[in-house]
């Protein structure tokens, strides 16, 4: 995944003294260093920054997270949770990565991407 990561352009970032109230669709990727509160759609990548905070929903194809993310997590790939993060959620991806000293609170639902979800609901 880091390979994909340095090959894909950022698209936008939300800066860390900025702070959203409401939802955001994104066709690229985007990342995160202030605070949103509401639903992201973010077509590419998802990166949360260490001193993040989202607190919604999340739909991306990949999520790196660093930060706070108080939301539930809808990839159609992979999510990281990286060293220090602390999501408190439900996770539904293909693959999830946890690095040590992570925190993860919610459940995980591994699939083959969202059509799979879709069909099962």
């Amino acid at each position: 995944m880091a390979k994909n990561r340095s090959e894909s352009k950022l698209d936008t970032v939300i800066g860390p003294d900025t702070t959203i109230k409401g939802d955001i669709r994104i066709a690229g990727s985007l990342r995160l260093d202030g605070q949103v509160e509401g639903k992201i759609d973010a077509g590419e990548t998802f990166l949360a920054g260490p001193k993040s905070f989202l607190k919604g929903e999340l739909h991306c194809r990949d999520a790196v997270i660093a930060g706070r993310v108080e939301a539930d997590v809808f990839a159609k790939e992979t999510v990281e949770l990286q060293t220090g993060s602390q999501v408190f959620g439900n996770i539904n991806c293909k693959g999830l990565i946890i690095q040590k000293d992570s925190f993860f609170e919610g459940s995980c639902s591994m699939s083959k991407g969202q059509e799979d979800v879709a069909q099962s609901g």
